[in-house]
């Protein structure tokens, strides 16, 4: 299967290259998905949420080799979209500025390439490529082609994320779970990849420390990758983190806890909430929170428990608002390739780890 399908003489030139504008003129961006499954589904539906609120976007093709799919989607959003089988032809056919690539991760490679090359700026979904020679190769092209390319790390977006950012000062230990019921959607890769990538992304852009230690085990049980894993990261600022992903568990869990000086904080994926335990001096604390739990130390110290607000956003919805701002403005959107390289190279350091557990435990070899 395939999504390029450029004729043979064909050779991709700069159809889509758009003049600089100022932030006042909102150019109307012509959009397309590509690749109708589940995650382009909701690239489209956003993207089709995002114009029938007024921003200035258009979605104007969804491409899949099944167009079937492709245009029930259409259909499906009421949509004024085509239906296109290949990325080579969207390409003849002119005027996209850029693209959600959602197909699986062996294709991110082979379209963004094409699209890139061909002037379209880029979001892919994660993780940016199966390998760390294969994200190389697209971090060199975005460069090279002066595209903005941005990877779809959906967490950073969650409104509990955004939420916990401004209480950060060191945190020093994390404690994270990520369980999942089992679902054939994306058994192309490990649980590592599909799941747990989302919280190694987290952990590496809050505490900005180098990783000292890996320390992994995980096995197969439904599929023949990884379908559970847990993990211990030790960071050169001392910082230990550990993980858990799981996709054949009974009930769906997304939560990340951390310790830092004076206070722990608690954040919910699932319910986009985040709260927080503070250590504070007693008449800190009493003016801030009269509610705080003392704790009979000298010196009247208290724990104040607060809920700092969240906004209600989508995590989608300001992921590709990010994205298509980034698109206008041509800055470094908030997810660039590089960051979601680092990621893929931890989530592969990892693999590695998995594998040399499994060979000392005399287990079966863990399909790669």
């Amino acid at each position: 299967m395939t999504f390029i399908g450029i004729p043979r003489r064909f050779t991709p030139r700069n159809v889509f290259a758009k003049p600089e504008t100022s932030l006042t003129e909102k150019k109307k961006l012509r959009l397309a998905v590509i690749g109708a499954g589940s995650f382009g589904r909701n690239h489209a539906r956003v993207y089709s949420e995002l114009e029938r609120a007024g921003e200035a976007v258009e979605l104007a093709a969804i491409v899949d080799t099944n167009l079937g799919r492709a245009e029930a989607m259409i259909s499906e959003f009421g949509l004024n979209a085509r239906a296109v089988a290949s990325v080579g032809e969207l390409i003849l056919a002119g005027g996209i500025d850029a693209a959600s690539v959602a197909v699986p991760t062996i294709h991110h490679l082979e379209v963004a390439r094409v699209l890139m090359q061909a002037g379209v700026d880029v979001l892919i979904e994660k993780p940016l490529a199966p390998s760390l020679v294969e994200a190389d190769e697209l971090v060199a092209i975005a460069a090279r082609e002066k595209r903005v390319a941005m990877v779809g790390h959906l967490e950073r977006f969650n409104p509990g994320i955004r939420a916990t950012l401004p209480l950060i000062t060191r945190p020093m230990f994390f404690e994270v779970h990520r369980l999942s019921v089992f679902t054939p959607r994306a058994l192309d890769v490990d649980v590592v990849l599909d799941l747990m990538i989302h919280d190694l992304d987290i952990v590496l852009w809050l505490v900005h420390s180098p990783v000292r230690a890996v320390h992994a085990v995980g096995i197969p049980i439904l599929s023949d990758k990884v379908d559970i894993a847990n993990v211990r990261l030790e960071f050169e600022s001392g910082c230990v983190a550990n993980f858990t992903a799981s996709r054949v568990s009974t009930e769906r869990v997304r939560k990340l806890r951390f310790f830092q000086p004076h206070q722990y904080v608690s954040v919910d994926y699932g319910r986009k909430d985040v709260f927080a335990l503070t250590v504070q001096p007693a008449a800190e604390a009493q003016s801030a929170a009269p509610s705080g739990f003392d704790l009979g130390l000298p010196g009247g110290v208290r724990i104040v428990p607060s809920k700092p607000a969240v906004s209600a956003e989508e995590p989608l919805h300001a992921e590709l608002r990010a994205f298509l701002e980034a698109v206008r403005t041509r800055r470094t959107p908030p997810v660039p390739l590089t960051e979601a390289r680092a990621a893929l190279a931890l989530a592969l350091q990892i693999l590695d780890e998995i594998a040399q557990h499994a060979k000392r435990a005399k287990l079966e070899a863990v399909a790669r």
